[in-house]
Order: C-alpha cells, then sequence, then structure tokens
C-alpha cells in the first residue's frame, strides 16, 4: 500500500470512528444534524467566496445568479444548527438537487437555448440552425453531418476535426489544403500531409509536404525520402538538391551539419563533394574530441567512411579508452 492510499484510509477510519462516537454519545440523529450543519456551512462558505468575487469583478448577473442559493444555503445551515423546520431544510435539499441537474444539463449543450435542446438535429438543419444542428449530430456520433454543418457555417478547422472523428481523413485533408489558401498558415499544410498519409493517399501527402517545406526547409530531405518511396526519382532528385542546399547554409554556421552535406552528396552520386564535405565534418569532430571524448566515435567513423582504417583504430581506442573512464 502506496502512501497516498495508506492516507485516505487513515482518514476514513478517523471519520468513522468520530461519526460512531457521535452516534454512541448523542444518538443517531446527532450525526445527522451534524453532517447536514457542515455540509451546508460549506456550500454556504464555497457560494458566499463566488458572490464576492463577481461582486468584485462586477458580473452583477452572475452576482445575482449567486444571491438566491447563497441565502438559501446559509437559512439551511442555520436551521440545522437549531434543529428546526426540517421540512423546509428538505425543500432547500430538494431544490439544490434539482439545480445541480438543470445546470449538468446546461453544460451537456451550452450553446443549445433552451427550445432547441427539445428539437432533433434533422429540425434544427431545416431551420438554419447549423450550429445547434452540428453540436446534435455530434452527440449522435454522426460526425460526417456536423462536419457538413460546420461547412455551410464556414468553420473549416470545426469541419476538419469533424470528418477526422469520421473517419474521413481525406475530407479533413482537403479542408487544411482550403485553410492553407485562405491562411497562409504552412501549419495547416503540415496537417493536410498528416491526414493525406492516414488516408493513404502518399502523392498527396508529398505534394503538401513538399510545399510546407518551402516555407520550413529543413523538411526537403522528408520529401525526398518520400518521393523516392513512390518511385518518384526525379522529384526525389529536386528534393536532395534543395535539401543539399540547406544542410550546406546550416553547415557554414555549425560544422556539425557537415556529415549531412556528405550523406546527400553521396545519395547524389558525387563522391569528390561527398569527400570534402566528410573532412569539414572530421575537422569539426577533432575540435570537439578536446573537450568531450564522446566525440572520437564520429572521428572514428567518419575515418572509415574516408578510407583511413588505421586512423579509424586509433580513434576507436581512444573512444574505448573514453569510455573506460566514464563507466569506471
Amino acid at each position: 500500500m502506496d502512501k497516498l492510499k495508506a492516507y485516505i484510509a487513515g482518514f476514513t477510519a478517523v471519520v468513522l470512528a468520530i461519526a460512531g462516537l457521535v452516534v454512541w454519545k448523542f444518538g443517531f440523529w446527532m450525526l445527522v444534524r451534524l453532517i447536514l450543519s457542515l455540509g451546508f456551512l460549506g456550500i454556504t462558505l464555497m457560494l458566499g467566496f463566488f458572490l464576492a468575487l463577481t461582486a468584485y469583478a462586477r458580473s452583477w448577473k452572475y452576482s445575482l445568479y449567486l444571491l438566491i442559493p447563497t441565502v438559501l444555503s446559509g437559512y439551511a445551515t442555520y436551521l440545522c444548527i437549531t434543529w428546526q423546520k426540517l421540512e423546509i431544510v428538505g425543500g432547500i435539499i430538494a431544490l439544490f438537487a434539482l439545480g445541480l441537474i438543470g445546470f449538468v444539463w446546461y453544460i451537456s449543450e451550452p450553446d443549445l437555448g433552451l427550445v432547441d435542446r427539445f428539437k432533433s438535429a434533422e429540425r434544427l438543419e431545416r431551420e438554419g440552425k447549423y450550429r445547434a444542428a452540428a453540436r446534435k449530430y455530434e452527440k449522435k456520433e454522426e460526425y460526417k453531418k456536423a462536419a457538413e454543418m460546420y461547412l455551410r457555417l464556414g468553420w473549416l478547422e470545426s469541419a476538419a476535426w469533424a470528418y477526422e472523428k469520421a473517419g474521413d481523413y481525406g475530407k479533413a485533408a482537403e479542408i487544411y489544403e482550403r485553410l492553407y489558401e485562405k491562411e497562409k498558415d504552412v501549419y495547416y499544410l503540415k496537417e493536410a500531409h498528416e491526414f493525406w498519409k492516414k488516408a493513404g493517399n502518399m502523392e498527396k501527402a508529398a505534394e503538401c509536404l513538399e510545399r510546407y517545406a518551402e516555407e520550413e526547409p529543413w523538411f526537403w530531405e522528408d520529401v525526398a525520402k518520400m518521393y523516392e518511396e513512390l518511385g518518384n526519382l526525379d522529384r526525389a532528385r529536386e528534393a536532395w538538391q534543395k535539401a543539399l542546399e540547406y544542410y550546406t547554409n546550416e553547415a557554414q554556421e555549425e560544422g556539425v551539419f557537415w556529415e549531412d552535406v556528405g550523406k546527400i552528396y553521396e545519395k547524389l552520386g558525387n563522391k569528390d563533394k561527398a569527400k570534402e564535405a566528410y573532412l569539414e565534418f572530421l575537422d569539426y569532430c577533432l575540435k570537439e574530441a578536446e573537450e568531450d571524448g564522446m566525440w572520437w566515435k564520429h572521428v572514428a567513423e567518419t575515418y572509415e567512411i574516408l578510407g583511413e582504417k588505421k586512423k579509424a583504430e586509433e580513434a576507436w581506442k581512444r573512444y574505448e579508452s573514453y569510455r573506460m573512464k566514464v563507466d569506471a
């Protein structure tokens, strides 16, 4: 048993012991009186706090809503403590129970008016109340119909969400593409890419990712790999060239990217340029290894790529020596 369970068990035992003691000393109805008094006192304090808060915020409408239950709860507290007019206490309890049920019912469909709550989704649709109809269709899990309502309202993101819930990923992807055209926010292209993948349309997914990479160039490598998987080698090569341009620019600022440059040159079949990039990466790794022995691993791997076996063996030994010191 963990500490939390032990605390809960201990607290429960103490409460039961106190309740048993009250019943033994003063009788069962004294326990009921005590429970009701403390319960209504707690409700009164809670309602009073929110009443004061809304009044401070000058939200008079909500202050009025809270004033009546606060007064009723305070009156019930007084009646329970003095143990009189119990029929009124029972009425207040019933009223509070009905209020709680009404509140839960309200928040289950907060966007619907009182009359609309009793209408079917189909009727609300015929009346042109598309927002209310969409909410009703969602409750019935008819998400495609809900999406149609959102489209009539022009709420594209809500429609995309509804199509996603319905499992119609292609429709969701189309809407995200429309959102990109409307908002010019590349986030929507990334979403469209993901949903086209879910829909199984990898060509569309690749096209969206390609458009996304125009704004976020570190994704050109992913674009190239997607086109390779699709067998579109010309588009893949174009994407590799753009990935190469991006990583070359990054390598000028941060030498660790020379490894990526070398790999892409290898992919493109330019061995001489690949060697130059790996030499740049090797120089970067050697400098880093002076401060952090972990980099000897990358030094060794790069020497192996360059065909320098003896130097690679020496670097591996240095890396192993570093690992022994770290693990000791």
